[in-house]
């Protein structure tokens, strides 16, 4: 099989436990890090998915690799290569296939609850489960492209997931490690203590305060999710 390739764009934000699962089933993959300047792919034919994670910027900002990224995710859709975005991933993949990125009406930060849609493709991807207890860490938010079905809700963002056929879209975080929890809080502590006034906004002490139970049960969803993404990648 082709391989998987991941875009990390910044240093905390790598794949965490997507990278545990994908080895789990012997599934190859390949990590670019454009946080420290690797090249970009010509063409995204020599893989079987094409995976973006989260990261601090916006898709708006004035940066090199944006452009050609949007690119490359335009021919992974046109090549039937199944796109998997997580935070600022999702919403690069709305930006490319026609969403629009906004700011949220307030930051999340933190543990909170989404909710699946009514839509036949939300219990495909997330069960039958009513909510679960997903990770955030956004202030800026996604609409769905044209043809997407909207997955997930939550209280304080309109749009947490859609789908289109094998192509998922997430805002919230699904990929946690327990290490990646801790390191973020380390990283965003000035951002979380900044933006405090939020109600989406929750301090490191309870965000880690059953980081061991959350992440368990998260990563009970991201299997499932993630067992439905890999069957859609190309051979």
């Amino acid at each position: 099989m082709k391989p998987v390739i991941i875009f990390r764009h910044a240093a905390v934000e790598g794949p965490g436990f997507l990278a545990q699962f994908l080895d789990a089933h012997q599934i190859p993959w390949q990590l670019l890090k454009i946080d420290q300047g690797e090249n970009l792919p010509t063409s995204i034919a020599d893989y079987s998915g094409v995976v973006l994670m989260g990261g601090p910027m916006s898709v708006h900002d004035d940066l090199p690799w944006i452009a050609p990224v949007l690119g490359l995710i335009r021919e992974a859709y046109a090549l039937d290569i199944p796109l998997l975005g997580h935070c600022l991933g999702g919403q690069l993949i709305s930006q490319a296939l026609g969403g629009q990125v906004t700011l949220n009406r307030i930051k999340e930060i933190g543990w909170g609850e989404v909710s699946p849609t009514a839509a036949p493709e939300a219990k495909a991807w997330f069960g039958d489960q009513a909510h679960f207890l997903a990770f955030h860490w956004h202030g800026e938010t996604f609409t769905p492209p044209p043809a997407a079905t909207p997955l997930l809700v939550s209280p304080y963002c309109e749009n947490q997931a859609y789908a289109i056929g094998k192509h998922l879209a997430l805002q919230c975080h699904i990929e946690m490690t327990e290490q990646m929890v801790l390191d973020w809080c380390r990283v965003g502590a000035d951002e979380i203590q900044a933006a405090a006034a939020s109600p989406g906004v929750q301090q490191v002490a309870d965000i880690t305060a059953a980081l061991s139970a959350n992440v368990a049960v998260l990563q009970k969803t991201a299997e499932r999710v993630y067992t439905q993404w890999i069957r859609g990648l190309k051979a």
